[in-house]
């Protein structure tokens, strides 16, 4: 065997480090690729009783997007462990139907777990596959945890770029739909100065 295909042997056993954007991502549609690489399935060596997933960063969660009224329609179950008839426990006691955007607000991190844990298979390499997907609201990540990362995951959908983000040459050169006349009021601050015939 040569050191080359050794090499590539090395990598192929080893747990590899990715990382993903979701930034206006479906955090359903994302963890359909999440978890691929938590499973392992993405390497030739992948078998069903076989522990070879990698790590997963997930970065931005806070700002995924999730389809038209669906942040109100789309319920979460939670059961406090209190029968509902125990009024003196606490007012909201017995099983809950959480919302999606109610979650969302008490925690960023949440929505992006459950859509990966409830995509994968229930089985024994179940808690074990979930130690290895590392969810964060922000882009803010520990230094050690980057240092592992070697690769990308591209996202689903491209995210738009904002009119910010473009240069004042790139404004310029893009094409115009029509030109305002001369005497055009963009906006209401010239209104005072203008004076009717």
């Amino acid at each position: 065997m040569s050191r080359f295909e050794r090499v590539k042997q090395w990598a192929t056993f080893s747990r590899t480090w990715h990382v993903y954007d979701a930034k206006w991502q479906n955090p359903f549609h994302s963890a359909k690729v999440i978890t691929k690489h938590l499973e392992g399935k993405n390497k030739p060596i992948y078998h069903p009783l076989n522990d070879c997933g990698d790590h997963v960063i997930v970065i931005n969660s806070k700002h995924v997007a999730l389809l038209g009224r669906e942040w109100q329609f789309r319920v979460y179950f939670h059961h406090t462990g209190y029968p509902k008839a125990h009024k003196q426990s606490g007012h909201g006691n017995g099983p809950l139907w959480i919302p999606a955007w109610q979650l969302h607000d008490r925690d960023p991190t949440l929505i992006m777990w459950k859509a990966c844990y409830n995509n994968l298979e229930g089985n024994l390499l179940r808690p074990k596959n979930m130690a290895r997907l590392h969810v964060y609201p922000e882009e803010e990540v520990p230094e050690e945890l980057m240092a592992n990362v070697t690769h990308q995951i591209p996202g689903i959908r491209p995210v738009p770029k904002k009119l910010d983000d473009y240069t004042e040459k790139e404004r310029e050169e893009f094409p115009k739909l029509f030109d305002f006349k001369e005497d055009f009021v963009h906006d209401k601050k010239g209104l005072d100065e203008i004076k009717d015939p």
